[in-house]
């Protein structure tokens, strides 16, 4: 006479409501006798990360191995039963609501070692990626009625539930003292927004260059580690400086998408180094190597908003024409395409989730936007440089984004005081700063066009949004005179201010300046007056000029909105570990068969809840170009 072999079944559940339910409905065909079960465990994880578990059986709850709820993201929840194989169909047919499952039988190995096993092919083990195929689950019987299906076999990995989207945003080249609301002469509504929603914070720091800030921020690891010591145009022989991230160093977009989302980047890269941005590649450096599903934008470090050169994925578009006689304009033209793909995922899935980077090439010079946006500030900046950064500093003591014992650091003596300029310098330099002012003002507007979209889709109580004003500091490479063309200093040609407004007369004159016809770059003072209270500014280390900057987070359905600034260490390297702790997935430990370096950053979720909570990131170097 043989034994009837008993199985351990594992259900997983996307929904706790309907793990109950089906709990529920098992405990009740028992009772019936319309099937047999040696017990039944329901453990559960809530939103916050508890679990909870309940049983009918204390002998099988003692063997439980420990990690099933460890395995669990937050939202889901498992059932476990026992039962005979001839009550298989009717325990699988009862757990209606499940979509993964795992079956171990109760052979020789006994009972402990079969619930271990079910464990184990149960949730995928998300540190290792590519998350491994699933191995069939349900039941094939002689006919559909009596099969079970098993729903996980369908391609395609599967987000924690109520995973978040997210929205990454970061302005180029910008400082400290720009927005309104950390004291700042820019009118910024969209960062504000984004703030008043959640949170803000002004301890946040970066690395003082582009792409070392980019490459720490998307992969959670210091720039020297992923090849960034420098920028993508000065790969060079030796660790820390090749400008190629090493594929033990995996970026969270490709986490994120290899954990069920789906990716997108739009604007600036500069991560790409330029001997490998043609046509026959290699394209390991390029966005979609990265984790991106979708790129669309330039791959330089830098690009006239007019006349970039526009990659789509792995192929170069070239330089787009402008409409109705205006000019092409990239700011306008990166937002239609992000709000074009969002509502092209949704129109294809109306639940996965998705990871957006918004990476505007403003303020980079050239500024270059049109004459109303720069008009809006005719006349806000005749005061000069000195006497803003003197606005700048006691608005930010009287809205709380620095402490009010706070001393205001010093001009550099190598910045001409404004009261000693004539009048046709004052002229120039003003209109200079009109123009960044407005440029960045657009930058800020597009990035509300992209929030309106996500408020359209009825979708931001579920976006985490972080929205990052700068790079680096506000970028002094305009010299002490600026610039009419940017080329021009970087060639090492200064042109003074009569020299710069006799040459710009062909084309219209000072109020030409940011059109199509010019490629302007502010002189550094006014850099330094938007890295208020700060001194220097981009590519400057030593200084927190060059590295800190101000950041904004939203996420409604986690994130209380107060007022109150988070003031605790933040540094560009602890975005990435944030998002994957929001997110409700594990840092992996191998890619593609690689084992992977942990990430440097240290997550600040914690600072969610708690202005006043200790600072959990408590060592960070700072290093660019030798300035330390």
């Amino acid at each position: 006479m043989t034994t009837e072999q008993n199985l351990v079944i594992l259900t997983g559940y996307f929904s706790i409501d309907a793990a109950r339910a089906d709990s529920d409905r098992l405990a009740q065909l028992a009772a019936d006798k319309t099937i047999r079960t040696e017990g039944v465990i329901l453990v559960e994880k809530g939103a916050d990360g508890k679990v909870t578990v309940s049983h009918t059986n204390d002998d099988l709850m003692s063997r439980m191995p420990q990690g099933l709820g460890a395995r669990l993201m937050p939202g889901m929840a498992a059932i476990l039963v026992v039962a005979p194989e001839t009550d298989r169909l009717a325990v699988q047919q009862a757990m209606a609501g499940s979509l993964a499952r795992s079956i171990a039988p109760i052979d020789n190995k006994g009972l402990t070692d079969a619930l271990v096993e079910a464990v184990q092919k149960f949730v995928p083990d998300r540190t290792v990626l590519p998350i491994p195929d699933r191995t069939f689950g349900g039941t094939m019987g002689r006919t559909l009625h009596n099969s079970v299906p098993d729903w996980t076999m369908i391609p395609g990995p599967k987000a924690p539930g109520d995973a978040p989207n997210v929205l990454l945003v970061i302005i180029d080249d910008a400082g400290f003292g720009g927005p309104n609301s950390f004291g700042g002469p820019i009118n910024t509504p969209n960062f504000e927004r984004v703030q008043e929603m959640g949170l803000a914070y002004n301890r946040f720091h970066v690395t003082a260059v582009c792409s070392p800030t980019r490459a720490a921020l998307l992969t959670g690891r210091n720039q020297h580690r992923v090849g960034f010591g420098s920028i993508a145009e000065y790969p060079g022989p030796f660790p820390g400086y090749t400008a190629a991230k090493p594929r033990s160093c995996t970026a969270f977009p490709r986490i994120l998408k290899e954990n069920g989302y789906v990716t997108a980047g739009f604007g600036k890269w500069h991560l790409t180094p330029d001997n490998v941005q043609g046509a026959a590649g290699p394209f390991d450096h390029w966005p979609k190597s990265w984790g991106f599903d979708h790129w669309w934008g330039f791959l330089s470090g830098a690009a006239g908003q007019y006349d970039p050169i526009i990659t789509l994925d792995d192929w170069t578009l070239g330089v787009p024409e402008g409409k109705d006689g205006e000019p092409y304009y990239f700011p306008d033209d990166i937002t239609d395409k992000a709000v074009e793909w969002l509502h092209a995922v949704r129109a294809q899935n109306a639940s996965k989730p998705w990871m957006l980077f918004y990476s505007t090439g403003c303020s980079h010079a050239p500024h270059h936007v049109a004459k109303e946006w720069a008009d809006k500030y005719k006349g806000k900046f005749d005061q000069g440089w000195d006497a803003l950064r003197e606005e700048i500093f006691e608005r930010q003591k009287k809205l709380g984004i620095i402490p009010p014992e706070t001393e205001l650091t010093e001009r550099p003596d190598a910045f001409p005081a404004w009261d000693s300029l004539n009048d046709v310098q004052k002229k120039l330099y003003a209109r200079q700063m009109e123009v960044f002012a407005g440029y960045s003002e657009n930058a800020d507007w597009n990035v509300g066009r992209l929030l309106d979209a996500v408020e359209e889709l009825g979708e931001m109580d579920n976006t985490l949004v972080i929205y990052i004003w700068g790079d680096n500091g506000a970028s002094m490479e305009g010299t002490t005179t600026g610039s009419f063309n940017e080329m021009t200093f970087l060639n090492g040609i200064v042109l003074d201010a009569e020299q710069q407004l006799a040459l710009i007369e062909q084309y219209g004159g000072i109020e030409a300046l940011g059109s199509e016809h010019t490629a302007p770059h502010f002189a550094a003072a006014w850099a330094h007056a938007m890295n208020t209270p700060f001194q220097w500014g981009k590519q400057t280390a030593s200084h927190l000029g060059g590295t800190r900057d101000p950041m904004a987070i939203a996420w409604p359905n986690r994130i209380a909105a107060d007022k109150t600034p988070r003031a605790q260490f933040t540094h560009v390297i602890d975005v990435g570990p944030t998002i994957l702790e929001a997110v409700g997935i594990p840092e992996p430990k191998v890619v593609d068969g690689i084992e992977q370096e942990p990430m440097d950053g240290t997550s600040f979720l914690f600072s969610f809840d708690d202005a006043s909570a200790p600072e959990r990131h408590t060592e960070q170097y700072f290093e660019m170009f030798g300035a330390r």
